[in-house]
């Protein structure tokens, strides 16, 4: 399991120690039995169920474990092609009913978890806003006027607020940059949206209090207007 650039994770069975190479962590336990293991391209390796749960466990951060059970849960395109969710909820809850290290704060992390997030950057930012009272829906389908569909990444439907997260590895080609003009446009001819606002992957992990601030103010101008 990666853990940084260039680290790799292990997890073997007991006596064996823990210890650290150069780009290599190997732990040790003696909770991992034959259940927890498959095979893939003909590697043993734990299910994605144990997988996501070890990296839940070990997580010292609420973000970095959301995200990981966001991404693990959520179903995403990668490279053109929709794929299903690694884990299903009660799969992931079941794996981390054992009594393990790590485990009592990743159950409460799982609680918080919202599969509709698309990115690391849009579970940052809903748990941002949620912890300033703000509960956005995350990905609605709308329509626009013109008949496109579209899932903002956030939406305060009662506001008429639509809030877009975006990250400049998606955005930095002069198509994406095209699609995105056209995706802007679209999202606000949307009957259900009053305004858009936009931010960058930076601002939300250098700047989440202003992000926030930012939202909260708009929401305070519709509300008022």
């Amino acid at each position: 399991m990666p853990d940084g650039p260039g680290v790799l994770e292990f997890t073997v069975r007991r006596p064996h120690s823990s210890r650290t190479g150069e780009g290599v962590r190997v732990h040790s336990t003696e909770y991992l039995a034959d259940a927890d293991c498959v095979m893939r391209a003909g590697l043993r390796t734990t299910s994605p169920a144990r997988t996501v749960g070890d990296l839940m466990r070990r997580c010292r951060t609420r973000e970095a474990a959301v995200v990981v059970a966001d991404s693990a849960l959520s179903r995403r395109t990668v490279r053109g092609v929709r794929r299903e969710p690694l884990v299903h909820r009660a799969q992931l809850a079941a794996e981390l009913s054992a009594p393990r290290t790590g485990a009592t704060l990743a159950r409460h992390w799982l609680k918080l978890a919202d599969p509709a997030c698309g990115s690391p950057a849009e579970t940052v930012a809903r748990l941002h806003m949620r912890d300033a009272g703000l509960h956005p829906e995350s990905q609605p389908l709308l329509g626009s006027r013109s008949g496109r569909t579209l899932r903002p990444d956030f939406l305060f439907r009662r506001a008429g607020l639509a809030v877009e997260i975006e990250g400049y590895a998606y955005h930095g080609t002069r198509q994406a940059h095209d699609h995105d003009i056209r995706r802007y446009n679209d999202l606000a001819d949307c009957p259900e949206v009053r305004r858009v606002l936009r931010f960058t992957a930076r601002d939300v992990f250098r700047r989440p209090d202003a992000v926030v601030a930012t939202i909260r103010a708009v929401l305070g101008q519709l509300a008022g207007g």
